[in-house]
């Protein structure tokens, strides 16, 4: 009875030292940090890591722009959560009141010391999961978007194998350790910029404080993201990750002039700082540039029935792929265009495509359009005209 009641006192105590009544003192908490903030300062772009296996990815393009035994099997602890999250902010429940069952509470390691038959939003829950990694919310979360971890599980297998991630395999919405629970760097990378895609998960994953109603106490959940990145340094995501098992894991994110990258690190015992290495690599390593700027060129297309026997054609797109300097003699440029067009030809008609080709993967497109009007001549290109302007 002694060793139930010294748990229970524990437990309370550990509890509100997590979540309090009080507001945090940010001030203070970034007079604490100082030190390290100026310690991230002088991380020099680089990839130099001690990263067991990582993945860097370019997340508007989804090119893995470093990777370091990236498909090499590995537990992922709660980085997994990205994928519960991902799953939690595109469903129809985002918004509705679940309530928190047995199988949630029990859940083992992190928590947020959910209560059963307590009634909470997915919403909260997912910035629960996301700034204080809690295992019991995960659970909740999955019952409450599929009924089960079971089926939850199969959601987030499915979303892997949609966005590419062929090696891996889910058995729970939290990452405690299983042997059929595993991903690689490379498979995270891409689930990772996925989800940020999503502007709720962006959002969440860049909340460094949020609060969360704690029923039946005198307080809220007041939560501080475990990310120290957010912190210390211009990262603007994503989660943490540990168990014995897996080690240190890292899911970061870092954007520049609108351009974002996103990194996963597992089992690092230096993570904090490679992070921040191989994030700012990723944004000063790489050029990103309109394809159609970076490559800028002018088609001759033959012309029937008009005035000149040509009319130019210049590629028009927005695609963007980060390259660096010594790439872009890789580039093939393949054009399709039409084999002649018939006057009178109006500026900016369309005369065909462009497609942009980068170790026989195409990494963008664009369309060929007229650089000027071209009159008709003959009765034919007269007659057309008047068709034409009809």
């Amino acid at each position: 009875m002694c060793k139930r009641v010294a748990l229970l006192v524990i437990l309370v105590c550990t509890s509100a030292s997590v979540f309090t009544n009080a507001p945090f003192d940010q001030h203070a908490d970034a007079k604490r940090m100082k030190r390290h903030v100026q310690r991230m300062q002088q991380v020099q772009p680089g990839t130099e890591n001690s990263a067991e296996t990582a993945a860097l990815i370019d997340v508007d393009s989804g090119r893995i722009l470093y990777e370091k035994l990236g498909d090499r099997r590995m537990r992922i602890a709660s980085l997994t959560k990205i994928i519960t999250a991902w799953i939690a902010v595109r469903s129809p429940k985002f918004n509705q009141t679940v309530t928190v069952s047995r199988n949630a509470v029990r859940q083992e390691g992190s928590s947020v010391y959910l209560a059963e038959g307590e009634k909470q939003t997915i919403r909260n829950l997912t910035y629960a999961l996301m700034l204080r990694s809690g295992n019991d919310s995960a659970v909740a979360i999955a019952e409450g978007v599929a009924g089960s971890v079971a089926r939850f599980a199969s959601m987030m297998n499915a979303d892997a194998r949609k966005v590419g991630a062929q090696h891996s395999h889910f058995v729970n919405p939290n990452g405690l350790d299983h042997p059929e629970h595993y991903s690689t760097a490379n498979d995270m990378a891409l689930l990772t910029a996925a989800a940020l895609h999503n502007p709720m998960f962006r959002e969440i994953v860049r909340t460094k404080y949020y609060s969360m109603p704690w029923p039946n106490q005198p307080w809220d959940r007041k939560m501080k993201n475990k990310n120290k990145l957010l912190f210390m340094s211009e990262a603007d995501g994503v989660k943490t990750g540990y168990t014995k098992k897996a080690g240190r894991c890292l899911a970061s994110s870092m954007t520049k002039d609108g351009h974002q990258v996103a990194l996963i690190v597992l089992r690092d015992g230096n993570d904090w700082v490679d992070s921040m290495r191989l994030l700012r690599y990723g944004l000063t390593a790489f050029e990103r540039k309109p394809l159609v700027e970076r490559f800028a060129q002018t088609v001759k297309i033959p012309v029937r029935y008009g005035v000149t026997a040509t009319v130019g054609a210049h590629a028009v797109g927005h695609a963007i792929y980060p390259l660096k300097q010594d790439e872009q003699r890789d580039v093939r440029i393949v054009v399709h265009a039409v084999r002649s067009l018939s006057a009178p030809i109006l500026k900016n008609q369309v005369a065909g495509t462009v497609d942009y080709v980068f170790h026989g993967k195409r990494i963008g497109s664009a369309v060929l359009k007229t650089d000027n009007d071209v009159k008709g001549s003959g009765f034919i290109g007269w007659l057309r005209g008047l068709f034409h302007r009809s």
